[in-house]
């Protein structure tokens, strides 16, 4: 093996470079991965071009997937060879969240990518507890999506959903199409779907969401077609995946009594509700929730393990979101594809 490696450094702020750096030094407690494929997260582009990062220079990029080449020390020697999924989120195992095995809300984290170097490169080293083996089958290019396959799972399991009810998603998105497809594959039969593009319209209803079950946020009448599509009674539930103040307004607005809310969007600005709209959440004795990452604990039951099963089981085709492949060496005509949104995409992957 060369010492040296490919690999995108962030050196600050809008100054991202390919360039040839050492290898990754692997600890006790660590593997090194050669990269298979890598996916552009929503969250890289401000990161790497408007608000930057925790440090640098830093290699980004959290959605990765790859195998197992070198291995630090004795409890990585199983793993040599191996077909991996990463969970990018380093928890401490320590504070009290770690304690309840709730990793995704551990107060001191670190986190592959964003404060540590991550998977925009040829290799990775990676801790032996955040490494997640592959079912037969799993492309890589499927397994980069782990992670925001993950998180649109955790923000649905969190409500306690019935095939039934009438669910409502706004956003549409890399995460709000990942949330459609579970809901999809979990039996929910009314999806209510929110966009703001032909492309997503076209998407959702390839996913068998009937054509008259997506509006177009474009033409300005969400809150009225919510409520014609729910009879006047309000959504059971509605999923808020933009992040903004007119939308988590309107899935306050269209809920019905007693319903949920599960906001997912990460904020762009800050988010303030009207006294009117506020008055609908005590009012109606709403539930609302915030969701964050997704779980990792090592179960069968954590969303991680959610995913893979519904991948073997070939219940899911995350593959079909995948709008873009490209070379590594043409990583970066993907971030400037998202940053500037000159193409349609839902998921930007470099292979390698």
């Amino acid at each position: 093996m060369g010492i040296n490696m490919k690999a995108y450094v962030l050196h600050g702020i809008n100054d991202i470079r390919l360039e040839e750096v050492a290898k990754p030094q692997i600890g006790e407690d660590e593997v090194l991965v050669k990269v298979k494929a890598a996916g552009v997260c929503g969250s890289d582009i401000p990161r790497i071009y408007t608000t930057g990062t925790y440090s640098y220079p830093l290699i980004p990029g959290h959605e990765f997937s790859g195998v197992v080449e070198a291995a630090g020390g004795e409890g990585g020697q199983e793993w040599l060879g191996r077909r991996v999924g990463i969970y990018p989120l380093i928890p401490c195992r320590e504070c009290a969240p770690c304690r309840k095995k709730q990793f995704e809300m551990c107060r001191h984290y670190n986190y592959l990518g964003s404060r540590c170097h991550g998977g925009f490169a040829e290799y990775a080293a990676v801790p032996v507890w955040n490494l997640i083996q592959l079912p037969e089958g799993t492309a890589f290019e499927e397994a980069a999506m782990l992670e925001p396959m993950a998180v649109a799972v955790h923000a649905i399991r969190q409500l306690g959903l019935e095939g039934q009810e009438t669910v409502a998603v706004i956003g549409l998105g890399t995460i709000g199409i990942l949330l459609a497809m579970f809901l999809r594959e979990m039996g929910i039969q009314r999806i209510l779907a929110v966009g703001n593009k032909e492309f997503q319209r076209e998407t959702v209803i390839k996913l068998g969401i009937p054509a008259e079950d997506y509006c177009d946020s474009r033409q300005g009448r969400v809150d009225e077609w919510l409520q014609e599509e729910s009879g006047e009674r309000g959504i059971d539930a509605v999923f808020e995946c933009v992040g903004k103040q007119e939308t988590v307004a309107q899935a306050v607005r269209n809920v019905m009594p007693g319903g949920r809310v599960q906001l997912v969007g990460n904020p762009a600005s800050d988010i303030l509700l009207e006294r009117n709209d506020y008055w609908k959440i005590l009012r109606n004795q709403l539930t609302v929730k915030g969701s964050w990452n997704s779980s990792f604990t090592h179960e069968d039951s954590d969303d991680w393990h959610y995913v893979l099963q519904r991948l073997a089981g070939k219940r899911i085709d995350p593959g079909q979101f995948i709008t873009q492949k490209l070379p590594f060496g043409q990583l970066e005509e993907g971030l400037h594809i998202m940053r500037d949104k000159s193409r349609e995409y839902i998921k930007i992957e470099a292979l390698l």
